[in-house]
């Protein structure tokens, strides 16, 4: 309980676990989940959408308006579409991805998922990619841990792991600007 009480902190985390607790009251929770996902995917998608969402210059109507028109070419009902329209109507929609990211952070936690975020240099095999994942388990304490894996040269090698809120940068970039750091301070 006291992890859930850091993580709904703030006005965006009560409305995330009012949205939770109902959702879990219909058996909806999948469903919330992904119709919100789907929403945060076209918010960041579209600049007008994202103008819309952060502009305090549309009164509560026109947000309210705005929304139900996305919500319905999107094929967004039921509680998810109910909810962003009354976090509409209550002028909260500045706010309405952080309350996003802190329902997806109640889903994880209620189904024991951690997320992952592994930075390499080069695409991994299938071998070091499960050893990846199990590596992770083990370090979120056996929880299943769902990885996104980003492809990015620019590390040079390594790889730089975000896995819950911790981070451990391994990369040889990293690395590399270190010595170089310390070859100035002794130069």
């Amino acid at each position: 309980m006291a992890q859930q009480d850091s993580i709904v902190s703030g006005m965006a985390g009560r409305y995330a676990l009012a949205l939770f607790e109902l959702a879990k009251d219909q058996k909806s929770v999948d469903r919330v989940a992904a119709d919100l996902k789907n929403f945060g995917d076209l918010v960041a998608a579209s600049p007008d959408l994202q103008r819309l969402v952060r502009s305090p210059v549309f009164s509560a109507p026109e947000q309210v308006k705005a929304i139900t028109a996305v919500l319905d070419k999107a094929g967004i009902s039921g509680v998810a579409a109910n909810f962003l329209k009354l976090v509409a109507s209550k002028r909260r929609l500045f706010s309405v991805l952080d309350m996003i990211r802190v329902f997806n952070s109640l889903v994880d936690q209620e189904n024991g998922v951690t997320r992952a975020e592994v930075t390499v240099a080069e695409p991994l095999n299938d071998a070091n990619l499960a050893a990846l994942k199990d590596a992770l388990a083990a370090a979120s304490g056996g929880k299943s841990v769902d990885l996104a894996v980003k492809v990015d040269p620019a590390i040079i090698g390594g790889l730089v792991v975000k896995l819950g809120s911790r981070m451990v940068d391994g990369s040889l970039k990293t690395k590399l600007n270190s010595i170089r750091t310390r070859m100035k301070e002794v130069g």
